[in-house]
């Protein structure tokens, strides 16, 4: 693969990142100042302050799991590699579910791949023409613990979604922070599976996308986002790059897509 480089073309699946970025609910948000301006030295110099979760940013073993590595103990070989980028658009819907077979219906995943979920909703982040911030971090399709153990079967590297969480919303603290929103979609569960929210999502399953996967090194990137609508469908050589941050739980990251044409 990419024998080439001349014939290699990049996609960049990284969300923009500003001060206006929204983070992950409760989390800190992106802060920006300038320390010092080009006079009197001819330098610009700037002062942030962020949580690791906001915008485009890969989960760490140890944002969920006590014994857990950093980011800097994170190898190459894991951040790129191999991958396949699933699109579940058709079939995303507020409050959605989705399973390992409507991954592999749609794709094939072979053992050790990167896997990057299409669900569209990154069309409704924060720098999109059809903004809704709610929608996009407390309403967006996720997986039940049957999709965690597939992830587990197959030895996933990581996952990348483009949308605030690998785990279902209402499968996160949202579900409590967000009355309103959580009757709506255990109304839709009824209606959909015959199945209220805490049967379909039980409480020992709480964030299982996180706590059942990340002490065996498989992660995830959130807020996927940039050119992942003309990739659809396509095996490709995927790479995360997050800082080599010693002690880090979590890094905000760039994460591209080679294609050899």
């Amino acid at each position: 693969m990419l024998k080439n480089w001349n014939n290699v073309k990049m996609y960049d699946l990284t969300q923009p990142l500003s001060h206006l970025t929204p983070p992950w609910p409760t989390y800190e948000p992106l802060q920006i100042k300038f320390f010092k301006r080009l006079c009197p030295n001819g330098a610009n110099g700037q002062v942030l302050t962020h949580s690791n979760h906001v915008g485009t940013h890969l989960d760490g073993p140890l944002h969920f799991c006590g014994f857990g590595g950093d980011i800097a103990s994170l190898p190459l070989d894991f951040l790129v590699g191999p991958g396949v980028v699933v699109d579940l658009s058709d079939i995303a819907e507020d409050y959605g579910i989705y399973t390992s077979k409507d991954i592999t219906d749609r794709v094939e995943v072979k053992e050790g791949d990167i896997l990057i979920i299409h669900t569209g909703y990154h069309h409704y982040s924060w720098d999109q023409p059809q903004a809704d911030e709610v929608r996009y971090f407390t309403k967006h399709p996720g997986p039940t613990r049957e999709f965690a153990d597939w992830c587990y079967k197959m030895k996933i590297k990581w996952i990348g979604v483009d949308c605030g969480s690998a785990d279902h919303p209402m499968n996160t603290k949202i579900r409590e922070w967000m009355p309103v929103q959580a009757k709506e979609c255990d109304d839709y569960m009824r209606r959909k599976f015959n199945k209220s929210i805490d049967e379909l999502l039980p409480p020992e399953d709480y964030q299982v996308m996180h706590i059942a996967l990340f002490p065996y090194n498989i992660i995830h990137a959130e807020n996927v986002g940039g050119e992942i609508d003309k990739i659809l469908g396509r095996r490709l050589i995927i790479g995360c790059f997050p800082w080599r941050f010693v002690g880090g739980e979590s890094s905000i990251c760039r994460i591209v897509a080679f294609d050899e044409a």
